[in-house]
């Protein structure tokens, strides 16, 4: 396997990302996509840094970009309400699978699910003081990964941020991953694609030079546990 993960994977393919996968399994996985983000997206990390700061100031607008089943817009609305700002989330979309998901989930005040990409948002005008995306990344190429970073720069307000998030592929994250989902397999990520997709996801993703390589001019990358990597462009 290390010989497998010196490159990036560009071909294999994420078994949810075949539109013709069990929607019965595809269902299980957006349900508990919290569960294991939870985990090995440190999505509260997120928060902390990145939007908890401005809410102590004022308002937000959030976008979040690929949001699947909205798990971490709707963590983030929960965090939020312990703030004196008011956190306003758009959270988007494009495959009307998730978007189906989503849409059965009951409303979370403050949220709204849409199915749309980045280039309709930014034709409809409207503008965010934070841009994020949670595991988006990974499944583009490089030329589709830098585009979308250019344009999600100017989804900006003045003084807002940029921030795609991603897993840093790396032998270490590879067997963490395998050795760490083994035991929870049989009853919690049971009837999913979490523990195949999470693999393959981190053969298909960049090593910190590798991002690096393709983000746009004002752009840096950073690094953050566990295996994580962020683009950020501040305006």
């Amino acid at each position: 396997m290390a010989g497998r993960l010196a490159a990036r994977d560009a071909v294999v393919a994420e078994r949810m990302d075949d539109p013709d996968c069990d929607p019965d399994r595809l269902a299980r996985t957006y349900a508990r996509f919290g569960l294991m983000n939870a985990v090995v997206a440190a999505p509260h990390g997120a928060y902390r840094r990145w939007i908890a700061p401005r809410l102590r100031e004022g308002d937000v607008r959030l976008l979040d970009v690929g949001t699947g089943g909205a798990d971490f817009p709707r963590a983030v609305c929960r965090w939020a309400r312990r703030k004196p700002g008011r956190l306003d989330v758009l959270a988007i979309d494009p495959d009307p699978r998730a978007f189906a998901f989503a849409e059965r989930v009951p409303p979370t005040p403050g949220l709204r699910v849409r199915r749309m990409d980045t280039t309709a948002v930014l034709a409809s005008g409207e503008r965010f003081d934070v841009v994020m995306s949670n595991h988006v990344l990974h499944h583009l190429s490089d030329d589709e990964a830098t585009a979308l970073m250019a344009e999600t720069a100017q989804l900006l307000r003045p003084g807002g941020v940029v921030v795609h998030r991603d897993i840093e592929r790396s032998r270490g994250a590879y067997v963490a991953f395998a050795l760490g989902t083994l035991p929870v397999h049989p009853l919690l990520l049971r009837g999913t694609f979490l523990r195949e997709d999470g693999l393959t996801s981190i053969r298909r993703s960049r090593t910190r030079a590798e991002l690096a390589a393709i983000v746009p001019p004002g752009w840096r990358v950073e690094r953050g546990r566990p295996a994580r990597l962020e683009a950020v462009h501040e305006a």
